[in-house]
């Protein structure tokens, strides 16, 4: 706030000879818009996320005694396009079958069982499937197991 002189008197000459500036500076920012905002994108990109992500279309194919596999696993899965790129996918990462021996070796050092599940479209022909158990088995792989659907199932 500004002084006052008592009395009326002039002040003094010198630095305070024109009195003292009052400003009112808005030194604050104002976040509620900032709030909203922000509050607004976390919400679409909620609903969003789960429509990015997918898995690897495979149509298994079919067998009587399919049984239900529970608990931690490696799965190779082999898509339908393997003849023209030679792209397998170790879990959900898309990698090329000549590293693929390399790939499983690394993940097999630690775990026990090595037991990896191979999942191949009902179009990838045999020979393509034999030449990647072969890698799975040279990548010290103990155990192959081929993933199937059951008869019934869709």
């Amino acid at each position: 706030m500004p002084k006052l002189n008592p009395g009326g008197e002039a002040a003094p000459a010198g630095r305070h000879s024109r009195g003292r500036r009052v400003s009112s500076s808005l030194s604050e920012i104002n976040v509620v818009p900032l709030v909203d905002v922000m509050l607004v994108l976390l919400i679409i990109f909620m609903v969003t996320a789960p429509m990015i992500q997918r898995g690897v279309d495979v149509n298994l194919p079919r067998a009587r005694n399919a049984n239900q596999i529970v608990g931690e696993r490696l799965e190779v899965t082999v898509p339908a396009t393997y003849r023209q790129n030679h792209m397998v996918y170790l879990g959900t990462e898309a990698i090329r079958v000549e590293v693929l021996q390399e790939r499983v070796r690394q993940k097999m050092e630690h775990a026990n069982p090595k037991d990896v599940y191979l999942r191949g479209d009902g179009d990838v022909r045999l020979q393509d499937l034999s030449e990647i158990f072969g890698r799975l088995m040279g990548g010290g792989v103990e155990h192959v197991a081929i993933v199937t659907k059951d008869v019934g199932d869709r």
